[in-house]
């Protein structure tokens, strides 16, 4: 157990590392407010809030194994028991409110539209999703509308209007440079036309696809995890009792 919670700190550690390298090196950690300036969601967080959970994990199962410290094992054992059963809800409410998930994600996707420029992180993030599911916007292109730089207002003044990002773009296999261009004034066309040139299909629909394809998949890693989530519980609860035993005989 020692050696599995020890990778578990220092795999924490690298993703908390890396988290608050990324905040340090926007200007977040020298001006903390700017974290909820964002109008859409940063990506660093996902670094930070793994990182921390695996990191006080790992610490407490290592330090409890490496003293025979029952209080540390305890905590280990009752707080990954507490992440196991929070994913097992979300999994179940998941499944029988799929609508709302849907329209949840639908506004997530929506509100991050909106703050595509605002952050670095979080521009990568849509331009590699609409990119590997062969998507753009939520539900298609006129989701772009709701971007203060690519909308199709007549007083905007961005280059960028009635566009839509690069990563919306149909690949051209003989093209070997992006071209970062190839969604400027494509909105301006027919749905018909647009076709041509870019993904006319909204991310929500394609993750969809994307899930039901890859069901086995994507069932077979949850189940891996809670599998080595319940092992790591067995393992604490095993070294409990045996210290609580070896402490009887003395």
């Amino acid at each position: 157990m020692f050696d599995v919670v020890t990778v578990d700190v220092l795999l924490g550690a690298a993703f908390l590392g890396i988290g608050l390298w990324a905040w340090a090196e926007k200007g977040v950690l020298s001006n903390i407010s700017s974290i909820t300036d964002l109008g859409g969601f940063d990506p660093v967080w996902l670094f930070i809030v793994v990182g921390g959970v695996m990191f006080i994990l790992g610490f407490a199962g290592c330090i409890g194994a490496l003293r025979e410290n029952t209080a540390l094992l305890k905590f280990f054992s009752v707080f990954l028991g507490l992440i196991f059963f929070l994913e097992l809800t979300a999994g179940i409410l998941a499944f029988a409110f799929k609508d709302w998930i849907k329209d949840q994600l639908n506004f997530f996707i929506n509100n991050n539209v909106k703050a595509y420029r605002d952050d670095i992180d979080l521009q990568n993030l849509i331009d590699f999703a609409q990119d590997y599911w062969s998507c753009c916007g939520a539900h298609g292109p006129n989701d772009w509308n709701l971007n203060i730089y690519f909308n199709c207002t007549e007083l905007n003044p961005s280059r960028e209007r009635c566009g839509v990002p690069f990563s919306c773009c149909v690949k051209d296999p003989a093209e070997d440079v992006l071209n970062t261009q190839c969604g400027y004034d494509v909105r301006l066309q027919v749905e018909l036309d647009q076709q041509k040139y870019i993904y006319t299909k909204g991310c929500v629909g394609q993750f969809e696809k994307w899930l039901q394809d890859n069901l086995i998949v994507v069932a077979g890693i949850f189940v891996g995890i809670a599998l080595l989530q319940i092992f790591g519980i067995c393992l604490a609860q095993n070294l409990v009792s045996d210290i609580k035993a070896v402490k009887a005989n003395w």
